[in-house]
């Protein structure tokens, strides 16, 4: 199943990796990226990850038989833009974004006849960025979510699933719209919070904010890791998958209301009970192997 010519276009955390662990389980015989900035292409080339950088993504998609979008969602409309006349009959199309409803109605336009465009979503990452951040591992034992149109091809779906399946995760179909709400709780909420705890803290007053930053718990360390991710990703997922976010924001918000009222009138068994449900749900995470 070894691809030809795998274009990576962006080549941060995600990209980087996928350039890795592809070369590691030698599932192309080129492997090509692209990037505006020429630092980055520099970097690329000197960690041996990419055999060709491009600042131009259609000179990196050009006789790629697997293409994946590895750029913030936001980007992804331009770019498919710019990549479409030269994209091979018979191509795989694909992405890594954490938003697929966007991206099916961003991209699925400009895709040519005869090229299979494959929305995908490894579940995977950390918060930090550019190419020295990535490593061949970051897939082992992790979920690849596709969301493939109804009209896709088998076989390129096999293909594109024995690809993420080589590089170690574990790969399920989904409904794009499915995948948002889905994503919307397990990932997008999470950060959110995060980053408005962290806001929070940095609206302190000087003193107590160098107490909070020196004296942090585990707690607050956790949350300023997350928050520490990359800004104009975490953008347009809140942009373009806005709908489930408010949603499950609404949620978050009443179940938010009940523990207030039962912290103020010191309904300590409503707080046992809710704090003995979450626990159940950390051992499953656990007992998953996704912790």
């Amino acid at each position: 199943m070894t691809f030809r010519r795998l274009a990576l276009i962006g080549i941060g955390l995600i990209g980087s990796s996928l350039a890795r662990a592809a070369r590691a389980q030698g599932l192309a015989e080129e492997i090509v990226c692209s990037t505006r900035r020429e630092a980055t292409r520099d970097t690329a080339r000197s960690l041996g990850i990419v055999d060709h950088a491009y600042e131009n993504p259609a000179e990196a998609a050009a006789g790629a038989d697997l293409v994946l979008l590895c750029t913030p969602v936001g980007t992804y409309a331009d770019l498919s833009a710019a990549i479409a006349p030269v994209l091979a009959p018979g191509a795989i199309l694909s992405d890594v974004g954490s938003v697929k409803q966007a991206v099916v109605r961003d991209v699925g336009p400009n895709v040519p006849d005869g090229v299979h465009f494959i929305p995908g979503h490894p579940i995977a990452g950390t918060e930090h960025s550019g190419p020295e951040s990535g490593f061949a591992e970051l897939f082992q034992g992790r979920w690849c979510i596709l969301t493939p149109p109804p009209a896709a091809d088998p076989a390129a779906v096999a293909r594109l699933r024995a690809f993420w399946e080589k590089v170690g995760s574990q790969v399920v179909e989904m409904d794009p719209a499915h995948h948002d709400k889905v994503l919307a709780i397990t990932s997008h909420l999470p950060h959110l919070i995060a980053y408005t705890i962290v806001g929070t803290a940095t609206d302190l007053e000087e003193t107590l904010r160098s107490e909070v930053i020196k004296y942090s718990a585990g707690g607050f360390r956790d949350f300023t890791r997350i928050a520490a991710s990359d800004p104009v990703m975490w953008r347009d997922i809140f942009l373009d998958n806005r709908e489930a976010v408010l949603e499950m924001l609404g949620r978050f918000s009443e179940d938010l209301a009940y523990l207030q009222r039962a912290i103020r009138w010191g309904e300590g068994d409503k707080l046992h009970e809710l704090f003995t449900r979450t626990r159940a749900i950390r051992r499953g995470i656990i007992e998953a192997k996704q912790a």
